[in-house]
């Protein structure tokens, strides 16, 4: 069966509001992990059109790459290293308007100019792996909106990893 979204909003702030209950919806029905990372970066990347989303998964002291859509990507990334190791490493969720500003940053791709990772979490708080967003635009991410909707987004994901 073919999966729909279906999104009339045009300011980012409402396009957030109008996915979260279909994003619902769609993961409501889905027991498999990997399916259901998968369709969250599909549904990320159509709605929003960013150069890359994807999530990384924590295994040992690295992130490995999971689900993602866009460009061939960094496999793994060591705890505390770049813009996503060191958003494990604090906990925090991380929005950088210049990927060339950030100390350490590590580039997968030229074509990131600003990202925003969040880190993701089992239902028991423990960080099993991170949302990682890139833009090919500076400054394409916000404290105000993404922020929020990221992390409220990755909320619904926290049961999938305590199954």
């Amino acid at each position: 069966m073919a999966e729909h979204l279906y999104l009339q909003a045009s300011s980012r702030t409402e396009r957030y509001r109008e996915l979260y209950p279909q994003l619902q919806g769609l993961l409501s029905r889905e027991t498999n992990l990997i399916a259901n990372l998968a369709n969250t970066a599909a549904a990320l990347r159509q709605v929003f059109g960013f150069f890359w989303v994807g999530f990384y998964l924590v295994e040992g002291d690295q992130l490995v790459l999971g689900p993602f859509q866009g460009e061939i990507a960094c496999t793994r990334i060591a705890r505390g290293r770049g813009v996503c190791g060191t958003s494990w490493h604090t906990g925090q969720t991380l929005v950088v308007p210049d990927v060339d500003a950030f100390p350490g940053h590590i580039a997968c791709s030229s074509s990131s100019c600003s990202e925003i990772v969040v880190p993701l979490r089992n239902t028991e708080g423990e960080i099993v792996g991170v949302l990682d967003i890139d833009s090919d635009q500076l400054s394409d991410f916000t404290e105000e909106v993404d922020r929020p909707a990221l992390e409220q987004i990755v909320e619904l994901l926290a049961p999938l990893f305590s199954r």
